[in-house]
């Protein structure tokens, strides 16, 4: 029998995190066997390790979402890869195009390394339709930044908020969602405000940003304002949530759009809904994208050169490390690489 490497957690806690050794699994009908190169780290698969959010895991239980890797082996009834073709994996699976799976009652939130088994291992085997073709234009651990972080920036920008040449988009943070907006604006020919620690400034605007506006400053929103004349955000990508959703409402442009996407200030959000009402401010809810979208991502990628920023590479045994790194704050993205 044929072996690999993988990582498990037999319960919930990073004391539970181990390096196991597991047969090699075979694809089944529908299935491709990939040989994974690269897993790109969101500062999600921590929490699922450290507190498991919620999620219906099965133990033992492999985390992470976003791998790039090779096709080795089919199962007799692939029709979409042959051996040798490079993929990258789908966040949510199960969301192929259209409107995102889920109702009322229960949104869906089946994503890979959370409600399914992840990826961080030497080989997967999982079905053809949770696969895309990676881009042509990047290696291995670049490609790997596209499945979640990539794809929500592209979703949330150009999916739902509509940025257009000459539109102002505010990005509130230096993280790899934000990073992937800052890029994806600027490839689309919009001007970018970026705000952050005043140590990623120089970085900043060497990736497009016009504008760069220290987190620390108790007048950021007059920063904002100063920096528009006045006219504010046409588009805002916010990362933080909590209170400082009332904070992109300030700096929205009339009829301007805000992108609801990350919860580092907490999932309960709040803001003023006079400047809401009066400003005819759009909120979007992004939970990451469809496969459609990201086939659309792998595309613009490759056809304006974007590419993804790493902060720090790790190999596949120091997988500890690389999850201690997420809480430091990187400057876009942690990946582990597989040899």
């Amino acid at each position: 029998m044929k072996t690999m490497l993988r990582w498990e957690i037999d319960a919930i806690g990073r004391d539970r995190l181990a390096l196991k050794e597991a047969a090699i699994p075979s694809p089944g009908d529908h299935d491709i066997l990939v040989k994974v190169k690269a897993v790109a780290l969101n500062y999600r698969d921590k929490m699922v390790i450290e507190s498991g959010r919620g999620l219906p895991i099965s133990f033992p239980f492999t985390p992470g979402s976003d791998l790039a890797g090779e096709v080795v082996a089919l199962g007799p009834n692939v029709s979409r890869f042959t051996p040798g073709d490079r993929v990258i994996s789908t966040f949510m699976p199960d969301w192929i195009d259209g409107l995102r799976p889920g109702d009322a009652r229960t949104p869906a939130y089946r994503t890979l390394g959370g409600y399914y088994p992840g990826v961080l291992a030497e080989y997967v085997a999982m079905s053809e339709d949770w696969f895309v073709r990676a881009p042509a234009t990047l290696n291995d651990v670049e490609a790997a930044t596209l499945p979640c972080a990539g794809v929500t920036a592209w979703f949330a920008l150009m999916e739902r908020a509509g940025v257009r040449s000459g539109d102002t988009v505010l990005i509130p943070s230096t993280g790899g969602v934000a990073l992937f907006g800052l890029q994806i604006a600027k490839a689309n020919g919009a001007e970018v405000i970026v705000s952050g620690a005043l140590e990623n400034g120089q970085r900043a605007r060497a990736l497009g940003a016009d504008h760069y506006i220290d987190k620390t400053r108790e007048d950021w929103v007059e920063a904002v304002y100063a920096a528009t004349g006045d006219r504010g955000a046409d588009h805002i990508l916010e990362v933080i949530g909590g209170s400082h959703l009332a904070r992109s409402v300030q700096v929205a442009a009339v009829g301007g759009h805000i992108c609801q996407i990350g919860a580092l200030d907490g999932f309960d959000v709040s803001a003023p809904a006079m400047p809401l009402m009066l400003k005819d401010v759009t909120i979007h809810g992004i939970g990451t994208g469809s496969r459609r979208a990201l086939t659309r991502l792998v595309r613009a990628v490759d056809r304006t050169g974007i590419k993804p920023v790493i902060d720090t590479r790790y190999p596949f045994a120091d997988l500890s490390a690389a999850l201690d790194h997420l809480d430091r704050g990187p400057f876009g993205k942690v990946v582990i690489e597989l040899p």
